[in-house]
């Protein structure tokens, strides 16, 4: 995995830019740098990475504002985003997470959790084999048999419900937005408001709840929705 990922480390304190490169190299990524927000898009337009690694703190621009933009954006929508930050407290955390990040690692930090939070990254947000089972906390689907189980019990769900199921957790831990969902599940060429998202949402959270997953749909107020089991 790790040999042929392309990792962009956007930090403006050149000193731990180094290290970083010097760490992510030495585990096999590809490793390009950028100082700010505006040379960010430069590495981007040239070559989009496989996943960003973006300190909260830059100059101009800063790393919350640059991973909203990514994040709304066709070609960097999917690219996973590691925020790196020395502040602490959940408030922020949680703001960093809404923004469109995957994860969050506090400075200072070791290099090898920084690489082992990198790939399990990875592992959660490249999409799984089309014919590959996916299990996510006892929720399992079968996209060779079109089945989908809780807890060995089968669920019934319609086909629009299960492809939506199935992006969901081929997706864990993300934020998407209506549209975003629209184009991943409908397709881009298909018209219909967004506001359908809702209602298939609500079919999907319904047959889901009989078993206790349809908490795992969260709705993230202002933006759209998530699939996590975590609160």
């Amino acid at each position: 995995m790790s040999a042929i990922t392309r990792i962009l480390v956007v930090e403006d304190e050149s000193a731990i830019r180094e290290m970083l490169h010097f760490t992510l190299a030495r585990a096999g990524f590809h490793v390009v740098e950028a100082g700010d927000a505006s040379a960010a898009r430069e590495e981007i337009a040239s070559a989009c990475p496989d996943l960003v690694l973006l300190d909260w703190m830059l100059p101009g621009v800063s790393g919350i504002d640059l991973a909203r933009k990514l994040r709304r954006e066709d070609r960097t929508s999917d690219v996973p985003i590691i925020m790196l930050t020395a502040k602490t407290e959940e408030e922020h955390k949680i703001r960093g997470l809404e923004c469109g990040a995957d994860d969050y690692v506090t400075k200072p930090f070791s290099p090898r959790e920084l690489v082992a939070r990198i790939n399990a990254v990875l592992r959660r947000t490249r999409p799984a084999n089309e014919d590959e089972a996916i299990e996510f906390g006892g929720l399992s689907v079968d996209p060779v048999g079109h089945r989908v189980s809780a807890n060995g019990k089968a669920l019934e769900l319609g086909p629009t419900e299960y492809r939506l199921l199935h992006f969901f957790m081929t997706h864990a831990e993300r934020v998407y937005t209506r549209a975003q969902l629209l184009d991943h599940v409908w397709g881009d060429n298909v018209y219909i408001e967004e506001r359908t998202i809702d209602v298939h949402i609500r079919r999907l959270r319904k047959v889901l709840a009989d078993e206790g997953y349809d908490r795992f749909i969260q709705t993230v107020r202002g933006t759209g929705y998530r699939f996590s089991n975590q609160v």
